[in-house]
């Protein structure tokens, strides 16, 4: 386990730095934070500001300079808010997680029942729905979803905010909309690993010594089927952080993935630097979860 540990952790800062040099690097091609901050100053102000802010400085340098301001858990000061670029992310970081945990839980709490009976009801009506629910979920862009969502519910039928973040219903708008794009593939997933195991050996023994349906399928044939649900799962909390970011922009959630979007308009680097570094040290957090539960599912799995 310690090894396990070591190479892991070994791991997230190669992934960390990774990120950290396309950001900073896609940043910095993308144009110049001081025509945005003083579009009509003379060129002598530009100059200095420029300057103040190190922007003078070469690549080389700007890039270590950020090195070691993350290394210290710091990201600089943001250009246009004038304040710490970490507390900026860090005020905003619990509504983006609390989205996306809601979101997993709904595709979840979706996926699983109607997984698992579909593969036990296989060719039923019902197994044929979700079949078909599967391709059509899979197929609807997140921010198409949730316009359509808030022209009936917010707009047509007006039972539920139109954006913001103010009481709980308004979270169920943003809730559905990322949710919706996850619970058919975490639905086919389990479908499908339930069919490989559902007439196993084991399973039918279990049914033989009169173990009750329910035992037999969430607790003997579940546990063998989760090993792809865990890793398509964890896969999928990132790619709902990212999703976040469609989704607060279209209903006004004011969570990292807006702040980061605002960032990159107005080219505030340490913001979307800020951003980006945390977002990613949560994907590689996850995905290290992930590989635990690996061996607490199955302790014959290594992991390398």
């Amino acid at each position: 386990m310690t090894a396990i540990l070591i190479r892991r952790l070994i791991r997230l800062g190669v992934v960390l730095l990774g990120v950290s040099i396309v950001t900073f690097g896609i940043l910095h091609a993308s144009g110049d934070p001081v025509s945005l901050i003083m579009p009509e100053a003379p060129e002598a102000d530009r100059v200095a500001l420029r300057a103040s802010l190190g922007l003078d400085d070469p690549l080389a340098l700007q890039f270590a300079r950020f090195i070691g301001n993350v290394a210290r858990g710091e990201f600089g000061q943001s250009f246009f808010h004038k304040v710490p670029a970490r507390g900026l992310v860090l005020e905003r970081m619990p509504t983006t997680l609390l989205l996306t945990g809601l979101a997993m839980a709904l595709a979840l709490a979706i996926a699983l029942p109607v997984g698992i009976y579909s593969a036990i009801r296989r060719n039923s009506p019902l197994d044929h729905v979700a079949t078909g629910v599967v391709f059509l979920g899979q197929s609807m862009p997140v921010f198409w979803t949730g316009i359509m969502l808030m022209l009936l519910f917010a707009v047509q039928w007006r039972w539920l905010p139109v954006s913001g973040w103010q009481s709980w219903s308004a979270v169920v708008l943003p809730t559905i909309t990322l949710g919706a794009g996850t619970a058919p593939l975490l639905l086919r997933i389990v479908r499908s690993s339930m069919l490989e195991v559902v007439n196993l050996d084991y399973v039918r023994t279990a049914r033989a010594k009169g173990v009750s349906e329910r035992v037999v399928v969430w607790r003997h044939a579940l546990i063998n089927a989760s090993l792809p649900l865990v890793t398509v799962a964890g896969l999928q909390f990132g790619l709902l952080l990212g999703g976040a970011i469609v989704t607060e922009t279209v209903f006004a959630v004011p969570g990292v993935g807006r702040l980061i979007v605002g960032a990159i308009r107005q080219l505030d680097f340490p913001v979307v630097q800020a951003g980006v570094f945390m977002l990613a040290t949560i994907i590689v957090l996850v995905n290290f979860t992930v590989d635990l539960l690996y061996l607490y599912l199955n302790p014959q799995v290594r992991i390398r």
